[in-house]
């Protein structure tokens, strides 16, 4: 995810390439365009309303349902939940970034830990999907083949491996990253003291561990998954449920690719530019400006497709999330018609009858008309 951009103006690009030398220069993004910077808001915004809300309900379904005690799976997903609850919550202070034309204005030790928590849970979500696959492709073989698998290590001591990877490769941005000023903005960048060599290999980093080894671990673990289920169909001819995990798997799967790709196509394009085996032009600077936000959007979409990848999709969740549902339907019912019965029981809301005249009260008859 790499929002360590700010803004940069196109009247200072004008001046040529040769401007671009150092690392504000060539490593921020320069957006003019309100109506970007309001779309990118807009995105934010509802990322971050949906991210909340469906990690919640699985964080309430894991955690209270006490699911977690039950797989391994599970417990992938629930810290899964916990690391996309965090990065959602970062996104509102991207959207005012994103609004002063990606100006920082919270200080300095707010940009060091937004910006940190920020790449910390890319890397931890990664990890966790990566982590997810193998277990799925595991936990299916050994069952299928009726043997016993073996706990070399619980999902606990695996989720202290993540974290701790995680951390560790958001390090170099905990340190580096800060409060500069270009061209009169306050930018929250990354600072490295060797200039663009150090930046590129930070962005291959981000490259190689955030995308292209757990993307490439994800696709042998679901191919061999889905090898494993088609020739145990084919025994049993069961083609229906061959057919559901294979659309749920390439859902999957390309819900990560195409969430990642673009945003790392172009990362990947920055860095050949920073080691000068591609020159920087205007074509750059167009994607840079206008494409390269919305990419960083898209890979924010992925933190609120999780719950619903993961979680919708499996039979268990969506049984609770109806439940959930007709309970609070219920609750609602209930404290309505009891409203309702305060409402007919208490004596100051009742209908008064009418007055009668002198006249009336001589007569029963008359009364018992009134009455009715």
């Amino acid at each position: 995810m790499s929002v360590d951009n700010g803004s940069l103006f196109w009247n200072r690009s004008q001046t040529g390439p040769g401007l671009f030398s150092n690392l504000e220069d060539i490593d921020v993004t320069a957006d003019g365009s309100p109506v970007l910077r309001f779309f990118i808001c807009l995105v934010y915004s509802v990322v971050c309303a949906v991210g909340l809300v469906g990690n919640v309900l699985v964080l309430f379904f894991i955690r209270v349902k006490q699911e977690r005690r039950k797989s391994r799976v599970n417990f992938f997903v629930l810290n899964l939940a916990v690391t996309d609850f965090q990065f959602v919550l970062t996104l509102p202070f991207w959207a005012v970034d994103t609004a002063l034309d990606f100006s920082w204005p919270f200080g300095d030790a707010m940009c060091k830990i937004i910006l940190s928590v920020t790449v910390m849970n890319m890397y931890a979500s990664v990890f966790f999907l990566t982590a997810m696959s193998v277990t799925r492709y595991w936990s299916l073989a050994s069952a299928l083949k009726n043997t016993t698998v073996r706990q070399s290590c619980s999902a606990k001591w695996v989720c202290a491996i993540i974290w701790t990877l995680a951390t560790l490769a958001t390090a170099p941005t905990s340190i580096f990253s800060a409060v500069t000023n270009v061209t009169g903005e306050k930018l929250c960048l990354l600072r490295f003291p060797g200039g663009q060599y150090w930046l590129a290999v930070y962005h291959i980093q981000k490259i190689v561990v955030g995308f292209v080894l757990p993307m490439s671990i994800v696709s042998i673990s679901y191919f061999m998954l889905l090898r494993f289920i088609r020739k145990r169909t084919m025994k049993t001819s069961n083609p229906k449920r061959r057919s559901q995990v294979t659309k749920s798997i390439t859902v999957i799967m390309l819900s990560f690719f195409f969430c990642w790709m673009p945003n790392h196509a172009i990362t990947l394009w920055s860095v050949l530019v920073k080691l000068n085996f591609v020159h920087w032009d205007k074509a750059y600077y167009v994607v840079h400006t206008y494409v390269f936000p919305l990419t960083v959007c898209l890979a924010h979409t992925n933190s609120c497709l999780n719950p619903i990848l993961y979680c919708l999709t499996r039979k268990e969740f969506r049984d609770k999330l109806r439940g959930f549902v007709s309970c609070l339907t219920r609750l609602e019912l209930t404290d309505q018609v009891t409203d309702v019965g305060l409402y007919l029981h208490d004596p100051s809301v009742r209908k008064p009858k009418p007055d009668l005249t002198s006249d009336q009260r001589k007569h029963p008859k008359h009364e018992m008309f009134v009455a009715h």
